[in-house]
């Protein structure tokens, strides 16, 4: 049996709703919408009811600042869901299901979780969908059902061979279009063109898990695409900051730089610049540093060990093109883990053959 719960921020810690109005009202320019609900809903299985009765305001609400209840009174307002795509992690469901497993010291119940928004004052239907665009993103969530479902266990079927997107060389601009739209492709039109002709030049079709696999390599997420984007053409309209682009391409010039201009670049040109000038003679380097990186000796319990001292510039993961409202899912954490976990996609290999790395972050903005 499916078990649900709503619960929502009483009055005075429902900021999320406030800002959400306000940016209806102000971006949207919807100024008929008066007030807005936002209300967390949890469905759990495989959970008696005892225990789900017992995880309401242990696990799903805090009863200093949440009011949870079996049935959300609704009336008057236009109402959608929002929830993850399959597939998609969604750490709200996860966290719940393992501090029920905590509670209960036995199995792990399965839970799901969306986002309900109700929307009350002189809404139009053209304002509701306007204010869905706003709210779903959808490459990550999609709009939900409102109805409890009789299981949350979804079967899928094994496939026995990899699909092969036949015809896929053969699109025509419109159609390649559509092609992102029913994959729900983080790549653009223009992506997916480049794609068409790589393997028209092979003489085939791809399959699925290719085209996923580059969607996922070349998204902002794993590619930092926006930070290597090539910056060809610049106007300014702040004189401090193109005095500081412009102090960029001496340093470019002076240490014979010819690689893109790119933010990535801006952001690294220093280190470089320094160590052209043999101020920086234990600058660590590689490919694929995106940081200063200075070889130090430290002295532990009397010994001097080889450390890196690193500079970075978090870009580690969000916020994205892809995921553009979350704070940093990893920061520090996920640079420490990184090299500890042998994970070279993310950082440098030289991190991985150091002793000892000390990890300077930047303060925060």
């Amino acid at each position: 049996m499916v078990y649900r719960i709503y619960v929502e921020k009483k009055e005075g810690f429902d900021l999320e709703a406030r800002m959400l109005l306000a940016d209806v009202r102000e971006l949207l320019g919807i100024g008929g919408a008066e007030k807005i609900r936002i209300l967390n809903r949890y469905d759990a299985e495989d959970i008696e009811e005892k225990l789900f009765g017992e995880c309401v305001k242990t696990v799903f609400s805090e009863p200093q600042m949440d009011v949870a209840t079996e049935g959300a009174d609704l009336n008057g307002a236009r109402v959608f869901a929002v929830e993850y795509l399959p597939g998609q992690f969604d750490q709200r469901a996860d966290s719940a299901a393992q501090c029920i497993q905590l509670v209960s010291m036995q199995g792990r119940p399965v839970v799901r979780t969306a986002k309900v928004y109700a929307v009350y004052g002189q809404v139009s239907e053209g304002d509701l969908e306007a204010i869905k665009r706003y709210v779903i993103n959808p490459v990550e969530s999609r709009e939900a059902s409102l109805a409890k479902p009789e299981t949350l266990k979804i079967e899928h079927p094994v496939p026995t061979e990899v699909e092969t997107l036949h015809g896929f060389t053969d699109l025509n601009k419109t159609e390649l279009a559509a092609f992102v739209k029913r994959y729900a492709l983080a790549m653009d039109e223009d992506d997916v063109k480049f794609c068409q002709d790589y393997f028209r030049s092979e003489r085939r079709d791809p399959t699925l898990t290719e085209i996923r696999m580059i969607d996922t390599y070349w998204s902002d997420h794993c590619r930092h695409t926006t930070f290597l984007t090539t910056i060809d053409a610049v106007k300014f309209e702040d004189k401090l900051i193109e005095e500081a682009f412009r102090d960029y391409l001496s340093a470019r010039e002076e240490i014979g730089r010819t690689k893109p201009v790119n933010l990535m670049d801006i952001g690294t040109i220093a280190c470089k610049l320094l160590k052209k000038r043999g101020m920086l003679e234990k600058l660590d380097e590689s490919e694929e540093i995106n940081a200063c990186t200075v070889k130090i000796k430290v002295t532990v319990n009397g010994a001097d060990e080889d450390w890196l001292l690193l500079f970075k510039n978090e870009t580690h993961n969000h916020p994205t093109e892809i995921e553009p409202f979350g704070g940093a899912a990893t920061c520090i954490g996920g640079a420490i883990r990184d090299p500890l976990s042998g994970e070279v996609m993310c950082t440098p290999p030289c991190a991985l053959r150091a002793r000892r790395i000390l990890f300077v972050p930047c303060p925060k903005r």
